[in-house]
């Protein structure tokens, strides 16, 4: 019985290790299985990665955005008339300088003001040749002399103003009285001379000398008179009235040719010289309306008229552009701005031409933002360098300017850059496994960022595309540090 009973326990123990046996090779099994299956999926998912090797090299970053092409110097002409066009000068693509005249309007066919104008812009002009001959060597000199006349003029009222304000003497009376009667006794005598002769020609050398001798004779008692007259009106209140009169119109008189004097000899004033321009200036401008003229050196980028056309005022006529320097207005953010500075390089990128790349120069940097749909914008200018005749204004171009440029720097691609718990990430291969690194990066083009710190090494094999589970939820694949790409 107990034999019976040692062989069945026997049995039993037997079976449970066979049991367990079989539990055990099942679980090996399966962790080979799945060991296996893991080392397919990660060949396999290896074999789909994208790579690159990490590299050393050249950097250069910037700023993109994009704008429209603009002459530096633009203007549309209008008529500023009406009227019919007589002439056209020009047609697109002509370069004109500045001040030639485009077209121009018949001139019977112009308003009344207008076609009188060239009678006013003759007289106008007559009277500031003349303005200037005044301030010339003649003008001083005829101004000089008015002046000395003045001052004589004046000096001989003064005498006479003085002689019949004060009592003369009688010894004076009495000597002018005498000599008035000597006078006239010479005079008589002369005149009965003279009067046997009277008859005689006028080629009889006696009857000429008698005559000159009557001439004299009566122009001595004529003096002599006039001065026993003042003599003896010394004191009379109509004639002081009269001397006084008379030495007030030669003090003003004076007054004037000395202003005049100073003016003239101290040259025209600002004022004076303004004003007689400006009647010249105004009549010319009203003449003009019949013209229209280049404003600047350029070239005609648009034309309209055509002769035989009738045309009115605001009507548009011709574009002129200064082609020599053509600008890119872009607008850049905020964010930005302070990196950008007057004289940086950019490259400049057009759809008309997009086998070329053109080079400019940053020319103004604007002070003051703009806001547009809730961003802030400010208003850079670029100058294009090597314009060419691919290049039009109102054309959109792309443009990018250079911040940064760094040389013999590590770099990694930017489409390998990830985001974990707050921190850039990139996956390199090593001995066959993904590994993660934490890095730093500076400056970043487009397409590739400079490398700060991190373990990461020139010639390690970098991951363009990890799997997804490498990336942090809700994280978009970062750019670099310092790209400001396009639109940005």
């Amino acid at each position: 019985m107990l034999k019976s009973l040692g062989e069945r326990i026997r049995k039993i123990e037997r079976k449970r290790w066979m049991v367990i046996g079989a539990v055990l090779g099942v679980v090996l099994l399966g962790f080979l299985l799945i060991r296996g299956l893991a080392a397919r999926g990660r060949a396999a998912q290896t074999a789909d990665l994208q790579t690159a090797l990490v590299e050393r090299g050249a950097l250069t970053a910037t700023i993109g955005a994009t704008g429209s092409v603009r002459a530096i110097q633009s203007a549309i002409l209008s008529w500023q008339t009406t009227g019919t066009v007589e002439k056209v000068n020009v047609q697109i693509g002509d370069k004109v300088g500045q001040d030639e005249v485009l077209a121009n309007l018949e001139l019977t066919s112009l308003p009344q003001n207008v076609i009188l104008a060239q009678n006013d812009l003759e007289a106008a002009q007559d009277e500031l040749e003349n303005f200037y001959n005044s301030y010339d060597d003649l003008g001083i000199a005829e101004a000089q002399k008015a002046l000395a006349d003045a001052q004589d003029a004046m000096e001989d009222a003064q005498r006479n103003l003085n002689a019949v304000s004060q009592p003369a003497r009688q010894v004076d009376i009495d000597r002018a009285f005498a000599n008035m009667i000597l006078a006239k006794n010479a005079l008589e005598k002369a005149q009965k001379n003279y009067a046997p002769y009277a008859n005689k020609p006028d080629t009889n050398l006696v009857r000429a000398n008698m005559l000159v001798k009557l001439s004299e004779a009566q122009q001595t008692y004529d003096s002599a008179v006039w001065t026993y007259n003042a003599y003896t009106g010394t004191g009379n209140p109509t004639a002081i009235a009269q001397a006084e009169a008379q030495l007030a119109l030669a003090q003003a008189q004076l007054d004037q040719a000395r202003k005049d004097y100073d003016e003239v000899s101290g040259g025209p004033t600002s004022e004076a010289l303004a004003a007689a321009q400006g009647r010249v200036a105004a009549a010319q401008a009203t003449l003009n309306l019949a013209r229209l003229a280049a404003p600047f050196a350029g070239v005609v980028t648009d034309a309209y008229p055509h002769e035989g056309d009738l045309v009115s005022q605001g009507v548009v006529a011709f574009q002129i552009d200064n082609l020599d320097h053509l600008l890119v207005d872009v607008d850049v953010s905020e964010v930005d701005i302070n990196k950008l500075g007057v004289s940086q390089p950019a490259i400049i990128t057009f759809d008309a031409a997009p086998e070329k790349e053109y080079h400019g120069e940053v020319v103004s940097v604007a002070l003051a933002g703009v806001v547009k749909q809730g961003a802030v914008n400010f208003r850079v200018t670029v100058e294009l360098k090597d314009a060419d005749e691919f290049v039009r204004p109102g054309m959109t171009a792309g443009v990018n300017i250079v911040v940064t440029e760094l040389q013999d720097v590590l770099l990694v691609p930017n489409r390998a850059v990830r985001v974990e718990e707050g921190q850039r990430v990139v996956y390199i291969l090593r001995e066959g496994k993904m590994e993660p690194v934490v890095i730093t990066l500076g400056a970043s083009s487009e397409t590739v960022s400079e490398v700060l710190a991190g373990d990461l090494h020139e010639g390690d094999m970098i991951v363009l595309n990890p799997p997804s589970f490498t990336f942090e939820p809700g994280q978009p694949p970062p750019g670099g540090g310092q790209f400001f790409g396009p639109g940005n």
